[in-house]
């Protein structure tokens, strides 16, 4: 599979990238700053590319089969909102130009559901993750609307952090509109896992046109 992988120097994007890569995959990495990207494959072909530059991001993404967007406008980024958000649609906006049919989307565990309300509306929301959060809740309200690109959209468990070290399993369990809690009532996963998951997804195509969760 061609697989066109924006954001690939990321905590989540470096782990689809060794995921890909490792499963036989040709990956197009597209990247802000090719010098942080030291993986060599013969498989990979990295180019330096910008997500609001939709005219040239189409015709870097021309010809794969999937666009897996794990671009992140950065957690301290005072313009996280905007950014996050704008970025999304001019990934999705370049991937419809591209003629590429299927994007995978990354965005954040804010936008599940528990008991009829979104996490990111609680009280016990972080602060600090509230922005990307929204924007990434507010993003996949848009994709829902695409009815041209076969779109799925990812919402990762509810911990999924660099602190996490079960490293990669290869087990995961799927869920969609809800959290995926495990027995001691945490909604947990590594980013090994988390890559393995939406590696799965776009071998599979088992979550056309929906959004999934993933946990252990």
């Amino acid at each position: 599979m061609k697989i066109a992988l924006i954001g690939a120097t990321g905590f989540v994007g470096s782990k689809l990238l060794t995921e890909a890569l490792n499963r036989g995959h040709q990956v197009t990495a597209i990247v802000r700053d090719p010098a942080k990207l030291t993986a060599q494959n013969p498989n990979l072909t990295v180019v330096t590319g910008d997500v609001n530059k939709v005219d040239e991001l189409a015709a870097q993404l021309a010809g794969h089969d999937v666009v897996i967007n794990s671009f992140n406008a950065g957690w301290d980024n005072p313009n996280l909102y905007h950014d996050f958000l704008q970025g999304a649609k001019d990934v999705e906006a370049a991937t419809e130009k591209s003629g590429v049919q299927r994007l995978i989307a990354i965005g954040g565990a804010g936008s599940l559901y528990i008991d009829g309300h979104q996490l990111v509306d609680g009280p016990q929301f972080p602060q600090e993750y509230k922005a990307g959060a929204t924007a990434a809740r507010d993003y996949l309200n848009l994709l829902k609307q695409n009815q041209t690109l076969d779109w799925t959209f990812v919402s990762p468990a509810i911990e999924m952090h660099q602190g996490i070290d079960t490293g990669r399993t290869g087990h995961y369990r799927l869920g969609l509109e809800n959290p995926v809690f495990n027995a001691e009532g945490r909604s947990i996963l590594s980013g090994e896992d988390l890559a393995v998951a939406i590696i799965d997804e776009a071998e599979q195509h088992r979550h056309s046109r929906q959004r999934f969760t993933a946990a252990y």
